[in-house]
């Protein structure tokens, strides 16, 4: 009988790739992928690191594995397993730790998977270079794990942002070619996949191959357009000062490339985005907004705040609130500053504090909870295409549309992973729109006219 092999997945749309793409690995070689709950004889965790609760998430996940199966294999991936593989070996249970470089040759660092002793020393459980070696480029995309597959087109980051430890985790920004990512979408696509979203870390940088610029993130955006049996290309974060002219003009005008952007801010004071040593001004953010809502004005817009970061007075907290407020945006992913051992931040003060943090925190939900029915409302009357998921609630399905709306109709099982066209009806209380379908509209005006 094969074994079984389960995966739990921390952080962002890149882990998620990657986790789908080391199961694939696993089933290949006749394991059998399982859900973390039916006794499987190998727990695989793939962490995250950009928040300082990544250790207890860690310890949570490992103490549940055991639980469910005392005797399973625990190895533990990812950032967090980059950052501190000594601390996570000393967890009990845990059995390997694999870094950046490792991770994908998970099967063939450890052929048998067999328990090890609880008195094993925690250095030999752990496969962990340094992250200044050379990394190679592994492609990957997520699979059969929900309706939208992920596609990593970029890995790792060159910028030294105060607060973040993503270039300690994953080394330097470098890309695969053009010609395998579109490979990888056409097999993509031969699995009925309607919408890829591109990821990565620092997308933008896209064309660093061997440490040289051999292609553009704009080049790559053009060949996928061509791609056929995709409907939709999603970007999933931009940078403000590589999201160019030229791009946003490229997705006005695409097949495929979907009006929806999400841009880091971090922070809408100019004293703030200095700390943080960002690598543009309030004014480049303006234009770039400015210039999408004037090539597409139904475009969805989100933004990534962090709140919090050392140096945050209050009136700079407000400043950033006062620029979003303003701002013609959709929707905001608020983080609270969280400190990272080997930042620069940790040597910036004054410090905020938790409650400050807590408190900023709330007011940003609210205004992004405000910006979100705001944009929602400017799209009711519109006909707008819509994917819709395998997201079922109380016999309502949802789905997206290409701008991002988030609609709700009743569960129809013929729908799923399939794209209609709708009218956007009325925003509900769950803070989705219920919409009706296109050809029901028209049925309804033809019976009426005749009668």
């Amino acid at each position: 009988m094969s074994k079984k092999v389960a995966f739990y997945t921390l952080g962002c749309k890149l882990n998620y790739s990657e986790t789908s793409t080391i199961g694939r690995m696993f089933e290949e070689k006749g394991y059998q992928k399982v859900e973390f709950a039916e006794q499987p004889d190998i727990f695989i965790i793939n962490t995250c690191s950009v928040t300082d609760n990544a250790d207890k998430k860690c310890r949570k996940i490992v103490r549940e594995a055991q639980s469910i199966n005392p005797d399973g294999y625990v190895a533990i991936l990812g950032c967090y397993a980059q950052l501190k593989p000594q601390e996570i070996a000393e967890i009990p249970g845990v059995d390997a730790v694999l870094g950046a470089a490792e991770k994908f040759r998970l099967l063939d660092l450890i052929d048998d998977f067999k328990k090890e002793s609880s008195d094993k020393p925690a250095q030999e459980k752990v496969y962990a270079g340094s992250i200044e070696q050379k990394l190679d480029y592994h492609t990957s995309y997520s699979l059969n794990d929900r309706t939208r597959t992920f596609l990593k087109v970029q890995d790792g980051c060159d910028y030294p942002c105060s607060y973040c430890t993503i270039p300690l985790a994953r080394g330097k920004s470098r890309s695969d070619s053009i010609e395998n990512i579109i490979k990888a979408a056409e097999e993509i696509a031969a699995n009925d996949v309607k919408e890829i979203v591109l990821t990565g870390v620092n997308i933008g940088d896209f064309g660093l191959q061997n440490g040289e610029r051999k292609e553009s993130f704009l080049d790559l955006c053009k060949a996928l357009d061509e791609v056929e049996g995709i409907d939709r290309f999603r970007i999933s974060s931009i940078e403000p000062n590589l999201l160019s002219n030229e791009i946003i003009e490229f997705v006005s005008q695409s097949k495929r490339f979907v009006p929806h952007f999400h841009i880091p801010l971090q922070s809408g004071s100019p004293e703030v985005l200095k700390l943080m040593k960002r690598r543009y001004k309030k004014d480049l953010y303006i234009d770039r907004v400015e210039q999408i809502k004037s090539l597409m004005p139904d475009c969805c817009i989100g933004v990534d705040v962090i709140v919090g970061h050392p140096g945050e007075t209050e009136e700079r907290f407000l400043e950033t609130y006062q620029f979003l407020n303003e701002l013609d945006i959709s929707y905001l992913h608020v983080f609270s500053y969280s400190e990272r051992p080997n930042t620069d931040a940790v040597e910036i003060h004054p410090k905020v504090s938790k409650a400050d943090k807590a408190r900023r925190s709330k007011m940003l939900h609210i205004l992004s909870e405000k910006k979100k029915r705001a944009f929602y409302e400017t799209q009711l009357g519109r006909e707008k295409t819509v994917l819709w998921e395998d997201d079922v609630t109380e016999g309502q399905m949802h789905g997206w549309t290409e701008n991002y709306v988030r609609v709700k109709a009743k569960y129809d099982p013929l729908r799923v992973n399939t794209t209609m066209l709708v009218n956007l009806q009325t925003f509900n209380e769950e803070g989705s729109v219920d919409v009706q379908e296109i050809d029901e509209i028209l049925s309804h005006t033809l019976l009426h006219s005749q009668a």
